[in-house]
């Protein structure tokens, strides 16, 4: 919409220098950065505000809809990633998502950053009951939504581990040490922050350049349907099919002009030469075959 439009270029225009002034400035994000988050829509929040984040809100907008500020998101995810850095071994860390948008996220996020995840239904007592299969120790706990993951975030609070989560405008900030101001309803919003995330954990740990991009598209982030996988496959199946059925192309033989005044006198007089020298070829061969014959016969009488 128009007003959406609108709101987008404000929020840009406010990300000038003066508002990273707490980064240092190789920390300040590039313009392309930007863009992506407002075109995923991570400024986004709901019609609902918690008190907790309300210095994280920019405005609201006529419809009712809070615009999150997309400066204090930047500054929170590079927090969010030093602290990831901070910790020695990456299997400390774990990510958690029980929102389906957020899955593939969090599994491509364990996968590029030595992580461990846990996608779908979080099992009570992973944290406190050592009796479990599933028990884990952690040493930082990232949450795509406090809200979905509140029996996480509250186990995390029972043995001290700090958490790390996606808070969107109406989410809790309860038992939460680093909120990340961020629409965590929307697949590409969830897809870009992870991938954003891991990007700046993998610079810090120098596994990757900051002068070039990084060469994992964030496509591979975003949730993917399993109704959008079958209509992907079965149009590649047809595809193959039209392929496998189109017949292949025939060309036709070259056809000498025969319009060619000069074409008839020549093929005229290429008969003759071609009969007369193959006549004169077939008169000696005839005569070698009756010769050898003659001798063959005569053998068998000459042993005899």
């Amino acid at each position: 919409t128009a007003s959406l439009i609108i709101d987008c270029n404000i929020n840009a225009a406010t990300m000038s220098s003066s508002a990273f002034a707490s980064l240092p400035t190789v920390l300040h994000p590039k313009e392309e950065d930007i863009q992506m988050m407002l075109s995923a829509g991570v400024h986004t929040g709901t019609r609902n505000s918690d008190s907790g984040m309300e210095e994280y809100i920019w405005r609201r907008r006529k419809d009712g809809i809070h615009v999150l500020n997309i400066g204090k998101t930047w500054e929170k995810i590079m927090l969010a990633a030093r602290v990831i850095v901070a910790i020695e071994n990456p299997e400390d860390v774990v990510a958690i998502s029980a929102r389906p948008w957020g899955m593939r996220a969090v599994l491509k996020f364990a996968h590029y950053t030595g992580a461990q995840s846990i996608a779908g239904r979080f099992t009570p007592g992973t944290f406190t009951n050592q009796i479990t299969k599933q028990f884990r120790e952690p040493r930082l706990l990232i949450v795509t939504d406090p809200r979905t993951d509140s029996q996480a975030v509250r186990e995390s609070s029972y043995v001290n581990i700090p958490v790390i989560a996606f808070c969107d405008s109406d989410s809790p900030l309860q038992h939460v040490d680093i909120a990340i101001p961020a629409n965590n309803k929307g697949k590409h919003s969830i897809g870009l922050i992870y991938w954003l995330l891991a990007r700046e954990v993998l610079r810090l740990r120098g596994s990757v350049s900051r002068n070039t991009d990084w060469d994992v598209p964030v496509d591979l982030f975003f949730h993917r349907d399993i109704e959008e996988l079958k209509k992907t496959e079965e149009e590649q199946a047809a595809k193959i099919e039209e392929a496998a059925a189109t017949p292949a192309p025939v060309y036709d033989e070259v056809v000498p002009d025969v319009a060619d005044p000069g074409f008839g006198a020549a093929a005229a007089a290429a008969v003759p030469e071609v009969a007369a020298g193959e006549a004169a070829a077939a008169v000696p061969a005839a005569q070698e075959w009756a010769a050898a014959g003659e001798a063959d016969a005569a053998a068998p009488a000459e042993q005899w």
